[in-house]
């Protein structure tokens, strides 16, 4: 593409007058109209922490864009809190929003013929969100997260989100009184930014900066300190110059980049909502990705980082280590990451990474030698079995017991398990299958986090089992599989359990199979019939209509 061809159309002939005429309403002057036009998709709200400080942002980054010489226009995009609708039904729309974010950056930037698009995002859907748009469009971009939260503080522990969701639990298996539950409410978001250990926010972050897309020790910063606001100006700067030299994500989104990607996750223990958002990204892009792909990566590289939720340390604590570009660093020197991937700057990973030393400093424990790894190989493994026979996804580390058989308890919502947990219902060898709750089924695939916290609040954690199709939290960790797919809704067998089925979960073997004879299994799917669907208009019923499975990134479009 010639350059700055898409700002040129507001210059040709009499009949583009009109639209000259609006740009001045907005500041253009008589020698902007050959320069490009940069969108800044703005996630700014004060919905939530994670993307209260992206106004700042933003403003930087306009005049980052107008000091290289090009015209930024800002638009506006939605996030949903994860963890503020944990929980409720409104957890329903958190993964629409990927969608929605999605297609209102690309609505906005092929809607205007911009040139280019800087991306800004916090809360976790906004990271995939933007980049499904930027895969799409395939016009010059960056993604700048907008930083994370720094830990509050309660009795010389550190704290995140999901210490108040662990509170619950312990409060309700009578281990702190209710003034210590509150104490630990006030305490564990004390600003701006997202969740602060690697849960999907940071995960997706760093995954960015691993692929290119975002610059490098971007994706660790904190959301207040003032290295952010500089890290997003000199990012617009960056994709003015990328829009000048027509650097495009489908020479940066390659496969090499979405191994670079896993590795990483990896390697910093991150969040298995990483394996959907890939899938759906990989999609967009047109690279052949797999659920297999994320097994023959894990096989190889070990867990380096002793990060939240189930480690000590916080994405802050990880930046001050040296951040993700010590983690590649490590990986690279020992073959693990494709050096010769290219970058929003220009440059490739290697040459990005030439002044990183490949050991970790000996002053901090956040970053674990090679040979002293936090474990040997990755923590996300794909299970499979009668269960999920398209898949399913677990944190495999973390775990004392690595094999559990046991009873089914089987619950048709989220709610329902919940109660059943601080109701003290379950017990130590449960197996709690949570059903209905998928792309299709939910709709929207609900993150379980309330009822795991539950668990590891009530000291349930290394003995109860949890499997479901829809999804967990970053913040989730022990006996736990999700993503199971087929899903209940469209007939997994997932749907033709029954209360006291016996059913393994094998992290070793990655098996998850629900112990029931063949032939019975056949005559239950026999008096199966499918639910009525839970909404019928709006966006929800829209979605649960186009929704693919999770096994390929719950993808709206997959058969379009």
């Amino acid at each position: 593409m010639p350059e700055n061809l898409r700002s040129q159309i507001v210059t040709q002939g009499v009949q583009r007058t009109p639209n000259r005429a609006m740009l001045r309403a907005v500041g253009f002057a008589d020698g902007d109209f050959t320069k490009p036009i940069v969108g800044i998709a703005n996630g700014f709200s004060t919905i939530t922490p994670c993307n209260f400080g992206l106004n700042d942002l933003a403003k930087r980054a306009e005049g980052g864009i107008r000091v290289a010489g090009a015209m930024p226009q800002l638009f506006g995009t939605i996030t949903i809190s994860d963890g503020i609708s944990m929980g409720t039904e409104g957890m329903k729309y958190s993964l629409v929003s990927r969608e929605v974010i999605a297609d209102s950056i690309e609505t906005v930037c092929n809607g205007q013929s911009m040139d280019g698009v800087l991306a800004i995002g916090g809360c976790d859907k906004n990271m995939p969100g933007a980049m499904l748009a930027i895969a799409r469009m395939n016009i010059p971009a960056v993604f700048v997260y907008g930083g994370t939260i720094k830990p509050g503080h309660h009795n010389g522990q550190d704290l995140t989100v999901v210490s108040a969701f662990e509170a619950v639990g312990q409060h309700s298996a009578g281990k702190i009184d209710a003034a210590e539950l509150l104490e630990v409410e006030r305490k564990s978001c004390p600003g701006a930014g997202s969740c602060g250990g690697m849960y999907t926010a940071n995960t997706m972050s760093s995954a960015f900066e691993a692929m290119g897309m975002s610059l490098m020790y971007s994706s660790t910063m904190a959301a207040e300190d003032a290295e952010k606001a500089d890290s997003a100006e000199t990012s617009a700067q960056v994709l003015v110059a990328a829009i000048r030299r027509q650097i495009l994500p489908r020479q940066i989104l390659t496969r090499k980049a979405f191994e670079n990607a896993i590795s990483v996750i990896m390697a910093v223990g991150g969040s298995t909502n990483a394996v959907l958002h890939l899938l759906a990204i990989a999609h967009a892009v047109g690279v052949d990705l797999t659920l297999d792909d994320f097994e023959i990566i894990r096989d190889r590289v070990p867990v380096l980082c002793d990060l939240k939720p189930s480690g000590r340390y916080v994405a802050t604590d990880l930046h001050r280590a040296g951040g993700i570009p010590q983690v590649m660093k490590m990986l690279l020197s020992r073959g693990l990451l494709h050096g010769d991937a290219l970058t929003i700057t220009g440059q490739t990973i290697a040459e990005l990474l030439e002044g990183v030393s490949e050991f970790p400093r000996a002053d901090q424990d956040v970053i674990r030698p090679w040979d002293n790894p936090l474990y040997p190989q990755g923590h996300l493994g794909v299970l499979r079995g009668n269960l999920a026979t398209e898949g399913s996804v677990a944190k495999l580390t973390g775990i004392k017991h690595r094999k559990i058989t046991g009873p089914a308890r089987v619950f048709e919502s989220e709610e329902a398990c919940l109660a059943a947990i601080l109701a003290k219902k379950i017990q130590a060898g449960d197996v709690i299958v949570i059903r209905y709750e998928g792309p299709k089924g939910g709709p929207g695939m609900r993150e379980m986090l309330a009822p795991t916290s539950a668990i590891i609040g009530a000291g349930l954690g290394d003995s109860v089992g949890l499997i479901t199709d829809g999804r967990f939290s970053g913040g989730t960790y022990g006996m736990v599989v999700g993503h199971v797919a087929p899903e209940a809704a469209v007939g997994g067998n997932i749907a033709l359990v029954q209360e006291g089925d016996s059913i393994t979960i094998d992290a070793d073997q990655r098996l998850l199979q629900l112990l029931v004879a063949d032939e019975e299994l056949a005559q239950r799917r026999a008096q199966w019939h499918p639910p009525k669907p839970r909404y019928t208009k709006g966006v929800l019923a829209k979605y649960a209509k186009l929704v693919s499975s999770s096994s390929v990134g719950a993808v709206t479009d997959l058969n379009l």
